[in-house]
């Protein structure tokens, strides 16, 4: 199953293919500014039964120099079947598409990173016929970004930078800093990165942390996680109004009653037990769709 932040890892290149130029300097590889870029299908299949995708696939347009593909790999861990598929990704693309093809591999961990970067061959030892080499960026080379000015320089680098260090214990001081950035940017610039940063963050605690310096720090725009978050709050005061409400009318909230409500996330329902707690003389009265209150 495809992980959230496998798909922050390289669709923020379909987003903001420009990504290559700012990884130029950091994974030392010079390339003239890219002036545009168009999304390939990613399905490398044949008409034998053997599918084979690649994650992202462009095809770079830059300002001095003839088109390439570039193909952008999300890898979470190590995967033996890599020094396979790789390889006859670039000389399937080459052949496809007589065009150039760079492989860039995007790692959130050291150890995955330092294992991707191998060049992988297919010859003999003595002899390699064919040699594929990824170009890696990770925790390794890119660089971690705690200053807002330098990030307001390229926010979907930062963005970038953010996802691989997700893992780096001063990551709350690197989503701060991105939450700061992005307050005075556009809008339509703003949301996709905010799901990007996310993703990549996937299940770890940063996620949280994250969660609420939008709420807080971009509480001002709106975008699917931002209404989730706000959501959250409403759902949460809400079930708290319903047993203050109890409590204030001195009826007496048994276990159960607490547990249903606080785990509840339906609005819609927690306002029906809301109007019920005014009325009801037990607790559990209030889940009763036959209470006086809603007659």
């Amino acid at each position: 199953m495809v992980s959230a932040p496998h798909e922050a890892m390289h669709r923020v290149f379909q987003e903001y293919p420009s990504l290559l130029s700012g990884l130029s300097d950091v994974l030392g590889l010079e390339l003239p500014p890219v002036a545009s870029a168009e999304l390939l299908t990613v399905d490398l299949t044949e008409t034998e039964p053997l599918e084979r995708r690649v994650d992202t696939l462009l095809r770079i347009r830059t300002e001095n120099d003839g088109p390439f593909l570039l193909v952008v790999e999300a890898q979470g861990k190590q995967d033996p079947g890599k020094t396979v598929s790789w390889p006859y990704y670039v000389t399937y693309l080459n052949n496809k598409y007589r065009l150039p093809v760079l492989l860039l591999v995007i790692c959130q961990d050291h150890a995955t990173a330092a294992w991707a970067a191998r060049p992988l061959t297919i010859g003999l030892p003595q002899w390699p016929t064919v040699t594929t080499r990824p170009l890696v960026a990770g925790p390794h080379n890119m660089p971690i970004i705690t200053n807002v000015a330098e990030a307001r320089k390229d926010l979907a680098f930062a963005t970038l930078s953010a996802i691989t260090h997700a893992d780096n214990p001063g990551v709350d001081a690197i989503l701060k800093t991105m939450s700061v950035a992005l307050r005075d940017a556009p809008e339509s610039l703003v949301e996709p990165l905010v799901e990007f940063i996310a993703q990549g963050l996937g299940n770890r605690p940063a996620a949280q942390q994250w969660r609420n310096l939008v709420a807080v720090d971009l509480s001002f725009y709106t975008s699917p996680l931002s209404e989730e978050i706000r959501d959250e709050g409403r759902v949460e005061n809400r079930a708290e109004d319903v047993l203050l409400i109890l409590s204030a009318r001195s009826v007496d909230i048994t276990d159960a009653t607490r547990e249903k409500v606080t785990s509840c996330g339906d609005l819609e329902v927690l306002r029906r037990w809301l109007v019920r707690a005014a009325f009801v003389t037990t607790s559990d009265e209030i889940f009763d769709e036959e209470t006086a209150a809603d007659r």
